[in-house]
């Protein structure tokens, strides 16, 4: 007999505890849960969420390059706003290498394009930033050489 008060005292205390528990996970607490949730996150971790950034802060596209008129332009180029960045970029070697923003692969688009910079034929990675350049009107990256007028390479932008 003792054995069972102890059993059903014990039983007893279990579903006391399991429906307190119950009500830690009410939908009223929940909305209080996210506000000090966003309440702790950080400026920093805050700007980065995609709900908090503008949404031209957010467009970016990509292209990937090719080598055109029998030269060898590999890597990506990724263009935002405010910037060039290509990775994995490796040229043909030429004397005054120039990226642009296009649109078109050929003099012609060079020409009416925007140079961004002088590019290094042999840098991984390279950074352009774009002061005054409204990059969202272009539809290439070029990579060319100036002095011998000649498309070395291009990425095609996509979103």
């Amino acid at each position: 007999m003792r054995k069972s008060a102890i059993t059903g005292a014990v039983g007893a205390t279990l579903i006391a505890a399991a429906v307190s528990l119950t009500g830690c996970s009410s939908d009223a607490d929940q909305p209080a849960a996210a506000t000090s949730s966003a309440a702790m996150m950080s400026p920093q971790s805050m700007m980065s969420s995609p709900e908090m950034m503008s949404p031209q802060a957010q467009m970016s596209r990509t292209g990937q390059f090719g080598g055109l008129n029998g030269k060898a332009v590999s890597g990506m180029a990724m263009v935002s706003d405010d910037e060039i960045v290509l990775s994995g970029f490796s040229s043909d070697e030429g004397p005054d290498l120039h990226v642009y923003l296009t649109n078109g692969t050929d003099q012609t688009a060079v020409g009416a394009g925007k140079e961004i910079g002088t590019v290094a034929y042999d840098k991984d990675s390279q950074t352009f930033m774009l002061e005054g350049v409204d990059a969202s009107s272009y539809t290439t990256v070029v990579i060319n050489c100036d002095k011998a007028k000649a498309v070395f390479g291009a990425a095609p932008l996509m979103s």
